[in-house]
């Protein structure tokens, strides 16, 4: 294999599920399975046949499934202690599912061969080799994973090493070492990976690394840098208790940082879609600070920062955004200077004189309203109606007269109903409505939406996406200034929205108002 050659293994459909709060129907695994093969990912993990019947479903279903590049792999164990391979009921189900590849897994810590599994080493060794030969015979490709090898090796390298050997023998096309436990530390992985390369000779090496130390991506960099040709890890670094080596960080430090050769580089613009995509079919809400494709990797707040990166963007962003598929963000606060908030206007298309003295009237409004609790960040929608304002350029589509909230509990019944009262002046006409729902948000919506939606049709196809309440100062208690945050959504777009207020009620309502309000102004 070329030394620069990395291949690159996914196995967020496996080890990824074992996150906390992450589940997928085997229909999302073959959505993602399709997705992954686009973005050119070598080898993906699909699952453990016989774990589940939801897995079982999806080895099934991916042979009707025509993938352009990626291989399927199926996971599972060496046949038992004291069990022939050929009857051994875990294997056999491994070649039911059909995959091209298959990987399993064996023990390489003495600990866990006496304690855990309970046999011999030799018994331990024979059950590699047995595995891996038998699977081999039948026509499959095997990959080993070697089950806690930087702590068996730190234990007893020898035996550890016989392990491999053992996979080797059998007729693995890969050996991959596991840090299973995620204690590995950089300086010890590298040793080792380098001594191992050498050890295995023609028998390529790859990793697996987990983040219990916060070092998963790091400990794959660093054994690819000492000889390691493959790498194991999920999308977005989900994975069991903090997760694994997250691929969306080490296939742009390869590509980008270290000059390997992926079959996934001529696809990297689309890693962050890759990552959104994942989250989608998880129903995972998406971690804005992970790095290159989180929406923070290149959001710019301090006024000082901001300047620099918009007139040489290189000296505040380690790379250009767009060859991972991001693009460069500039956030609004209390510490925005003049600079910032031109950035800001012209990134949301809106073409602002940086002399008109408005700038600095809407500057210190801005302030205060931080000041208060407000917080624009993650509410663009809310910061172009307030700067639309101070450049008197907005157009106000309706006028706020009043409203008013009812929630009623029947304990008997045990039922909650709220019940909203809207009075909006739409261009010189009265609406006067009344709408009820579960809670008193979601009445004020239906409310204004039915006082509106008469003259602005166009509101019936926007929806509400997210709702988030933050507290500000919590030693007010139940006086807490309370800041919402609202998503809401169309067919083409999102934007967000915020309010703030001692009462929640108007909080919400002001976040309400400005989402509605910003939808018609898009429209004018």
């Amino acid at each position: 294999m070329d030394a620069k050659k990395v291949i690159v293994y996914d196995t967020t459909l496996r080890d990824g599920t074992q996150c906390e709060g992450v589940s997928m129907s085997a229909a999302a695994k073959l959505r993602m399975a399709e997705k992954m093969d686009s973005f050119g990912i070598d080898i993906i993990e699909g699952g453990w046949p016989g774990s589940n019947p939801r897995d079982m479903a999806f080895f099934e279903q991916i042979k009707n499934v025509k993938l352009s590049h990626a291989k399927i792999s199926a996971f599972g164990s060496p046949r038992r202690a004291g069990v022939a391979v050929e009857g051994d009921a875990q294997i056999s189900l491994l070649l039911q599912a059909g995959t091209e590849y298959v990987t399993i897994f064996g023990k390489t810590w003495l600990l866990h061969v006496t304690e855990v599994i309970k046999t011999t080493p030799e018994e331990n060794l024979k059950m590699i080799e047995d595995s891996v030969r038998y699977l081999c015979e039948n026509g499959r490709k095997v990959i080993f994973d070697a089950e806690h090898f930087f702590d068996g090796y730190k234990d007893n390298p020898d035996y550890a090493l016989k392990t491999l050997h053992a996979a080797k023998r059998g007729g693995a096309e890969f050996v991959v070492l596991c840090d299973t436990n995620g204690g590995t530390m950089t300086f010890e992985a590298g040793e080792i990976v380098a001594r191992v390369v050498k050890e295995m000779g023609e028998t390529p090496v790859g990793v697996h690394c987990h983040n219990d130390c916060e070092l998963g991506v790091a400990l794959t960099l660093e054994s690819v840098r000492n000889g390691a040709s493959m790498v194991q890890g999920t999308l977005n670094g989900v994975g069991e208790r903090n997760g694994n080596a997250n691929l969306c960080s080490i296939i742009p430090n390869l590509i980008l940082k270290m000059g390997r050769d992926l079959n996934c580089a001529p696809h990297l613009r689309s890693l962050r879609d890759l990552s959104l995509f994942f989250d989608e079919m998880a129903n995972l809400r998406s971690n804005t600070r992970l790095p290159y494709v989180g929406s923070s990797s290149f959001a710019h707040k301090g006024g000082v920062h901001a300047d620099a990166a918009n007139k040489v963007k290189r000296s505040y962003e380690h790379i250009e955004p767009s060859l991972v598929g991001n693009k460069t963000r500039v956030l609004v606060s209390d510490m925005s200077g003049r600079a910032l908030v031109m950035m800001k206007a012209r990134d949301m298309g809106v073409d602002v004189d940086s002399k008109d003295p408005a700038i600095k009237d809407f500057l210190d409004e801005l302030k205060n309203l931080e000041f208060r609790g407000y917080e624009y960040e993650a509410a663009d929608a809310s910061f172009s109606l307030l700067l639309s304002k101070f450049l008197k350029r907005n157009r106000e589509h309706f006028k706020v007269r009043g409203y008013r909230v009812i929630v009623e509990r029947d304990e008997f019944a045990r039922t909650t109903k709220s019940e909203a009262t809207v009075k909006l002046d739409v261009e010189g006409t009265i609406e006067h409505t009344v709408a009820e729902a579960h809670g008193p948000v979601a009445a004020l919506d239906l409310a204004m939406r039915k006082a509106l939606v008469k003259r602005f049709p166009q509101l019936k196809n926007i929806e509400l996406a997210d709702f988030k309440v933050r507290i500000i100062d919590s030693e007010a208690g139940a006086n807490a200034v309370t800041r919402v945050h609202i998503e809401t959504k169309d067919d083409k777009s999102m934007w967000g929205t915020v309010g703030a207020s001692d009462n929640i009620i108007v909080a919400s309502w002001e976040a309400l108002k400005d989402s509605i309000e910003y939808k018609l102004s898009k429209e004018d």
